[in-house]
């Protein structure tokens, strides 16, 4: 797809975009690869989708783009969030499916908005972590639903796309 684009200084002119120049040189994470690096959650509880840690293993792919133990630190950041506040969202769980017959379903709405809040502290500090770090070297992270591999059931991977430049 082409558009059409006036230029103001000549008005007779008209130049045509190609799509890749009308995304700004791929500078926005939107514009980003198509393959995606993919750290999965590794822990042994997953609440709504969320698991209790995600892997702190350095993927090869990201060999030579960001050191290891910065990638390492940032994951232990965001395992530590989660260590914080899952336990917190389990214990809602249970009470909320306890209760869940007599309040009509009503009960399991604290650990919805519980898990809400943890997601997006979540994409707060991967949002602190881009800006301080991974930006600068032409990454970015997010939080991002994925289908299981195992099963059909989402899960919230950390995602990061590396910008076209």
């Amino acid at each position: 797809m082409s558009v059409l684009l006036y230029n103001m200084a000549e008005f007779d002119t008209i130049s045509e975009l190609d799509e890749d120049e009308e995304r700004g040189g791929g500078e926005d994470p939107a514009g980003c690869c198509p393959e995606p690096v993919i750290v999965r959650g590794a822990g042994h509880i997953t609440v709504f989708g969320l698991s209790n840690k995600f892997d702190s293993e350095f993927p090869s792919v990201l060999t030579g783009k960001v050191a290891p133990e910065e990638f390492k630190m940032s994951m232990c950041r965001v395992n530590t969030c989660l260590r914080k506040s899952l336990p917190v969202n389990v214990r809602w769980l249970l009470c909320g499916c306890l209760c869940c017959c007599c309040t009509m379903g009503w009960s399991l709405w604290p650990v919805i908005c519980l898990n809400k809040r943890t997601r997006r502290s979540i994409q707060k500090l991967l949002e602190w972590e881009n800006n301080r770090l991974y930006h600068k070297l032409g990454l970015h992270w997010k939080l991002s639903k994925r289908k299981c591999e195992s099963n059909s059931l989402l899960e919230y991977v950390s995602a990061t796309c590396m910008f076209l430049h």
